[in-house]
């Protein structure tokens, strides 16, 4: 057996009640049948020595008056008579022996014959006087009952007496017999017993939990006094709706008296909504009953749930007090939860203006019923607002309420605030301003007059808060909160809130406005750094869009690095650049003009794509090192690289040479409207150095269009670059008959992110064939003469095309030319003369030697003829082909020319 928690305990040291009373009652039961057990004993040897007694009397008796017994003692020989009669009846009669006397105590009978003739053992003296006597005395055959009854005559004399005898044990033995059946139907008993005092025991442990005396004793006693000095009150009610127990608490808030036990409680005086829930033993939460003039939470459970008698119990708790502090609590957190939904809901963006709109929409929802934002124009622009700002006029940037036809200023109104309304004197010493009843005109109406009458009359607006919008000393504007459906008036306490929201809201708006200021000027240095126009070339139709990154988007938002070009080259052709250096702000605008203008520097040198885009390399990275080792504050940075590509097309072949440096796939539209990427192979961005450049040599059909573009118009947030670089292809399929004009407004309007994240860049050009009849081609002849030949030909060109008054220019410089790659270079020597915008020359060589221009010394008898085509040339250069260089000279065709 298990004590409480799980100890083990001994069977005579039960401490719980139930345990206790099990053990007493088994006590009971045993000392009761171990009592009737003695008692039948006892009551077993009284009866077998009274009916010893009976029987030997009355066996004696018996034979003392059986005929012939008067006759055989006056015999001569009365044992010869006697004992075989004598034998006959002991044995018949179950005695243990009939002894026959005379007068003297001598046996004339015995069942043992030497005992015959000895003297009698007993009392005869009762016999000899006529009186029948018993004795109980111990004899040879053990503990015994014997009788002697007087024989007499007719005349009453005694002549003699009879004794019989019988032992005790003879006599008990017939008890003996049933002593099983009375042990086995005392066992029968105790068991019985036993169970029933088990049933009883088991049902008391259940009741009493197992509990000793003493932890009961406890237990009630706290019960008592937890009962009665609790500040809730407690009812019990049984399953008829008749009050059981009700404790002081619930006496005092029900005004019940002492003697209330026992009566139904729909007869307690309560109102009968409480006496109906409490007689109706439904489960209750937390209801509320106006008891009296008191508000009470009652909350009742049943308490037949886990087996328990039928009824309920009922707690009633004073909630008067409470409900009125819960209402101030409830006011407190409505107003803490309020101010944390501004902070998630205000000032989203880096925007402005959208920050203000947040504002109003957000305190009309949920503060007032109207709300406007007056901002100082140098704000709005992102600039600081001079002074303190009080003094300016605003402009209202925002409105949010539940009607838009209304008697306050409509968005857009410039707004000059009296300095004689309290507004006015509240706004330059910037402190907030509470109008709790507007309909009684205390001077807020002298701003507007009549505009101030129709607030009030037409539209109802009765309460006004006006909360000067602050940050770092500087008043940026104004925010107005107007009431009209809510009946209840701003209070002190909603001026707390409309301040804390308006302080919240303005450190947004000023961030904003800083935000404003940095995008301002990195879009005006970025637009300073961006082509403003396209040069004039022929080789290709060129459009362009750039769309910089929308405003107020965290760190993904602004002004970013990407940037494009059209770069006019030496002989017709064009290059057509567009980058995109990684970040935002006006380290990425610098760095995007630095290498803008390195490209341009580059393409002076007429490099080939993937030489260009080599040397711009090494420039990325020596500008990461230099910046990253000037230990500046945000230097650590660097540029973090930068991608490119760079196309170079010529309009006489209508060759493309390509090159990209971590840059996506340039596009290109082919003349029957299919649009493909263009394979350039992939270089590594910008930079990281240690790979090589490739270029994609390939020629392009007049009408061919060119797109190069960046990443922020294939890729966004909420498409994945694939399907950005599909649906432009499928853009530009779709449109492949329209301008570059066109095709760009189109590629806009289907790939362009409703919020851009990232800057776009977008280059369009379409292609150009120079028509045959404007070049002219001539091989030259290793022979000195041959430059008077060249200077023919050349002439007879210019005359066709109606340049003869470019012809001694144009002659002179080809002669000191040509003569000089005749002298100095290896053969074949070529002449092209090409009619574009300018008349270009140029002579190619198969020699890597390039000439140098210098000023020649008086004595020296050459080194002017470079000098000379220097000067006779608008422009000159070299550049450099695989198998040799090209020296160019351009020079200016008559304005109707050209």
């Amino acid at each position: 057996m298990t004590g409480r928690y799980g100890r083990p305990r001994s069977v005579l040291r039960m401490r719980t009640v139930a345990g206790q009373v099990f053990l007493l009652q088994v006590a009971i039961v045993v000392l009761l049948v171990a009592a009737a057990m003695v008692a039948l004993v006892l009551q077993s040897r009284s009866d077998s020595e009274r009916e010893a007694r009976n029987r030997s009397v009355a066996v004696a008796e018996t034979f003392a008056h059986a005929p012939g017994i008067q006759v055989a003692l006056k015999s001569p020989d009365p044992t010869a008579i006697l004992q075989p009669r004598a034998e006959e009846a002991r044995k018949r009669s179950g005695v243990d022996f009939i002894v026959v006397l005379n007068t003297d105590g001598t046996r004339y009978t015995h069942p043992l014959p030497d005992r015959i003739g000895k003297k009698f053992v007993g009392n005869l003296e009762p016999a000899r006087a006529g009186e029948v006597s018993t004795e109980k005395i111990v004899g040879t055959i053990g503990p015994l009952v014997q009788a002697v009854v007087p024989v007499t005559d007719r005349k009453g004399t005694v002549v003699g007496m009879v004794s019989a005898g019988i032992t005790i044990e003879h006599v008990s033995g017939v008890v003996e017999d049933q002593f099983p059946l009375l042990f086995g139907a005392t066992g029968a008993v105790l068991l019985v017993t036993t169970g029933g005092t088990a049933l009883v025991s088991r049902r008391l442990r259940r009741q009493t939990h197992g509990l000793g005396p003493t932890e009961m004793t406890r237990m009630y006693e706290h019960h008592d006094a937890v009962l009665h000095a609790v500040r809730e009150g407690v009812l019990i009610v049984d399953g008829e709706g008749r009050l059981l127990l009700a404790n002081d608490e619930a006496r005092r808030l029900l005004d019940l008296s002492p003697d209330v036990e026992g009566s139904p409680v729909t007869d307690l005086g309560l109102d009968p909504l409480t006496a109906r829930l409490l007689a109706s033993g439904r489960i209750a939460t937390d209801e509320l009953h106006l008891v009296g003039d008191r508000l009470l939470a009652i909350n009742q459970r049943s308490t037949d749930e886990a087996g328990g008698p039928p009824g309920s119990v009922a707690t009633l708790r004073d909630t008067t007090e409470l409900q009125a502090l819960t209402g101030k609590a409830d006011v407190a957190r409505g107003r803490l939860r309020l101010l944390y939904d501004a902070g998630t809901e205000i000032g989203t963006t880096l925007d402005v203006v959208r920050t203000c709109e947040e504002l109003a929409e957000f305190a009309a929802s949920r503060f007032s019923d109207y709300a406007t934002v007056d901002l100082v124009e140098t704000v709005r622009r992102g600039e600081e607002p001079t002074a303190t700002g009080a003094g300016s006029d605003m402009r209202r940037t925002a409105f949010s309420g539940l009607r838009d036809d209304t008697a306050l200023y409509p968005l857009g109104k410039v707004i000059h605030f009296v300095p004689s309304t309290r507004l006015g004197t509240g706004l330059r010493q910037g402190e907030a301003v509470l109008e709790a009843d507007l309909a009684a005109f205390g001077g807020w109406q002298k701003q507007d007059p009549e505009r101030a009458r129709k607030l009030v009359v037409d539209h109802g607006i009765h309460s006004m808060i006006a909360v000067p919008l602050r940050a770092r000393g500087v008043i940026l504007g104004v925010a107005m909160f107007w009431r009209s459906q809510k009946p209840e008036p701003f209070e002190v306490e909603d001026l707390s809130v409309a301040e804390e929201l308006v302080a919240r809201a303005a450190v947004s708006i000023d961030n904003a406005r800083r935000y404003t200021r940095e995008h301002t000027m990195a879009v005006t240095l970025q637009r300073s750094l961006l082509p403003r126009v396209l040069p004039e070339q022929t080789a290709i139709e060129a459009a362009y869009r750039y769309r910089p990154a929308q405003a107020g988007l965290g760190g993904l938002g602004g002004v970013g690095g990407d940037w494009f070009d059209i770069i006019p080259l030496p002989g017709a052709r064009v290059a057509l650049v567009v980058g995109d250096v990684v970040g935002h702000g006006l380290h990425a605008a610098a760095t995007m003009g630095r290498l803008r203008t390195a490209v341009h520097n580059f393409s002076t040198l007429d490099l080939p794509p993937d030489e260009l885009l080599w040397h711009l390399d090494e420039l990325v990275a020596r500008i990461d090192q230099d910046e990253a080792g000037d230990g500046s504050e945000g230097s650590e940075a660097g540029v973090t690289g930068a991608t490119c590509v760079y196309a170079i097309y010529d309009p006489v072949t209508g060759h493309c040479a390509i090159a990209r440096a971590g840059h996506l796939q340039p596009a290109i539209v082919h003349p029957d409207g299919t649009a493909v990427f263009a394979d350039v192979p992939g270089g590594p961005p910008l930079g990281l150095g240690g790979l090589p450049f490739e270029t994609l040599e390939l020629k392009l059909p007049e009408d061919s269009r060119l797109v190069l573009y960046t990443d922020g118009l294939v890729e966004d947030r909420d498409r994945d670059i694939d399907d950005g670089l599909a649906l432009l292809r499928k853009t530009l399929a779709d449109h492949a008959d329209k301008n570059p004009e066109d095709t760009c407004e189109a590629v806009l309007k289907a790939l362009l992110p409703e919020r851009p994240r990232d800057d776009i860049a977008l280059l369009v050009g379409r292609t150009r064939i120079l028509d045959g009849e404007r070049v002219a081609d001539w091989e030259v002849a290793p022979d000195p003469s041959a430059v008077g030949q060249i200077r023919a030909a050349v002439t007879r060109k210019l005359g066709e095309w109606g340049l003869e008054e470019e012809a001694f220019t144009t002659e002179l410089i080809l002669s000191e030319l040509v003569t000089n790659a005749i002298r100095y270079a290896t053969g074949p020597v070529r002449v092209r003369l090409i009619r574009d915008r300018a008349l270009i020359c140029e002579v190619s060589d198969h020699s890597s030697t390039s000439p140098h221009l210098r000023q020649a010394a008086i004595t020296d008898e050459g080194g002017r003829g470079l000098f000379l085509v220097a000067q006779f040339a608008d422009r000159w250069g070299t550049r450099y082909t695989a198998d040799g260089k090209v020296i160019w000279t351009e020079q200016p065709l008559p304005s109707d020319d050209t």
